[in-house]
């Protein structure tokens, strides 16, 4: 990619959001939805900026850990947002439940839509191309068993929170603990450094000096970027759903996350359409970690913060069914991924469990949906059995390990398996 193509495109985004910081400065107040479209747009724009930023980034921090920092960089916008509600309801109880809709509804994305998508793209790319290789379905590398088996310590430990009937402040201290303890473990691994590709690419190769500030300013126009729009973006949601007489909880449960998480996705994709799929996967997969203990650790804290009970956001009926619901859909991606492969069935099994408590949001349904992840997730990891010793062990190493080199041609590689 030529560095104009890069200058336009980095150009290209910044313009994009002029405008809500440009509102937010000036301080006038948009209909609520013109103002979800322009500080949305905005959003979209600095998780395009956060995304060059980071992927250049990983140029001077190899590692897993770095697409560690990497999945929890892009993901900022929707820490922002959801923050942003936690915050809020100190003062207004209502916001209450949209800080855990906008939590539960990322996480559920995540998994029902945007994993089985990377699968389906990965696998028409070998039929593309005309490679050899299982065209049913995708591989991981074995590192990924670190990112699976704290995504299951965190499941595990998500179950018990609705008992308690609110999301304390202990819940953030395990929670952060926990995350905290996977980045130390990832850093112990290392791990081959993978190609980029696109405006990360271009960036890259610039000079040592010259690529460091050019990270450093994306960072800091994507940080203004965030901080000018997360409220008002948030804030437009709510009023936007009553204007149009959209329920807000919906709403701010599936808007704000497409908004934020989108970029991500597509750069995942894009992965998978060059025979990585491992690594979008991958980046998929810590995303989730990091939104399913972090992002949650975050929000008892914003909201005593922003002047609520130590004790933390009491739990009412429905955000209880939305957290028992998303923790059940996470142990059933733990158990598909149990034995490092996600085949198209099992894609589309996600896929159309998701579609089903989307489309009927009642509680017979999500209640129901719940009971089908866990049924699937223990037949799951009843066939998978033999794989849990190995995915246990990754919860801590017994050494430095050295992952190997990533896919980054044939389908050879970990990316598109050959097993059937």
């Amino acid at each position: 990619m030529s560095a104009r193509t890069v200058a336009t495109r980095v150009s290209l985004a910044v313009l994009a959001a002029v405008p809500a910081v440009a509102m937010r400065l000036s301080g006038v107040d948009l209909p609520a939805v013109a103002g979800m479209a322009v500080f949305g747009v905005a959003v979209l724009a600095a998780v395009a900026l956060l995304m060059w930023a980071s992927e250049v980034a990983r140029v001077d921090l190899p590692g897993s850990l770095a697409l560690a920092l990497l999945a929890l960089v892009a993901v900022l916008p929707e820490y922002a947002i959801d923050i942003y509600f936690a915050f809020a309801a100190s003062s207004d109880p209502t916001f209450a439940a949209f800080a855990l809709a906008n939590m539960t509804g990322a996480n559920r994305l995540l998994i029902g839509v945007a994993w089985p998508l990377l699968v389906f793209f990965a696998i028409w790319a070998v039929r593309r191309r005309r490679q050899r290789g299982d065209r049913t379905g995708v591989s991981l590398s074995a590192h990924r068993r670190t990112e699976t088996v704290y995504l299951l310590i965190a499941t595990g430990y998500a179950l018990v929170i609705p008992v308690t009937g609110r999301l304390a402040w202990y819940d953030s201290i395990v929670l952060a603990a926990l995350f905290a303890l996977y980045l130390s473990r990832v850093g112990r691994t290392e791990h081959a450094e993978e190609a980029l590709v696109g405006v990360a690419a271009t960036l890259a190769q610039a000079p040592a000096v010259r690529r460091r500030l050019t990270v450093a300013a994306l960072f800091v126009t994507a940080g203004v970027v965030i901080l000018s729009s997360a409220e008002p973006f948030g804030r437009s949601l709510v009023e936007a759903g009553k204007s149009l007489g959209i329920d807000e909880f919906l709403l701010v449960q599936w808007l704000a996350p497409v908004a934020s998480e989108a970029p991500e996705v597509i750069v995942a994709i894009a992965f998978a359409l060059r025979g990585r799929a491992d690594d979008g996967l991958g980046a998929l997969l810590a995303a989730k970690l990091n939104q399913w203990t972090l992002l949650i650790a975050c929000l008892p804290i914003a909201f005593y913060l922003g002047g609520g009970e130590f004790a933390g956001l009491a739990l009412d009926a429905r955000q209880t069914e939305e957290l028992y619901l998303t923790a059940a859909q996470t142990l059933l991606g733990v158990a598909v991924l149990a034995d490092l492969r996600i085949s198209r069935v099992e894609a589309a099994t996600l896929f159309l469990l998701f579609a089903v408590q989307f489309a009927l949001p009642t509680q017979t349904v999500r209640y129901g949906v719940a009971v089908a992840y866990v049924v699937l997730a223990g037949i799951l990891l009843f066939r998978q059995r033999r794989e849990l010793p190995a995915l246990l062990r990754a919860t801590w190493p017994t050494g430095r390990a050295r992952t190997g080199p990533s896919t980054t041609g044939p389908p050879s590689g970990p990316g598109v398996s050959r097993r059937g």
